[in-house]
């Protein structure tokens, strides 16, 4: 299993959801993520390096730093923020 830390922003999302179902998701996505931090989609373009994982209807974004065994949370968006 990796590490996971938390980016502020995702943190400062995160905080704000008030539904309960949709938050059990978001964490039973992080669960997938630290055991296979390769489960998310890897993105193109100017986002090249990370991974996005769909929680309906949030995407979470993060970059896996596989020498480091460790993962980073970047952000938790709707889809349609895109």
């Amino acid at each position: 299993m990796v590490k996971v830390a938390f980016h502020p922003s995702f943190e400062r999302r995160f905080r704000k959801i008030k539904d309960q179902a949709v938050k059990e998701k978001i964490l039973k996505a992080l669960v997938k993520i630290r055991e296979d931090p390769e489960t998310g989609k890897p993105m193109m373009h100017n986002r090249k390096g990370t991974r996005e994982l769909y929680v309906a209807p949030h995407r979470l974004s993060y970059m896996y730093f596989k020498e480091d065994e460790r993962v980073l949370i970047f952000d938790l968006y709707h889809k349609d923020e895109q």
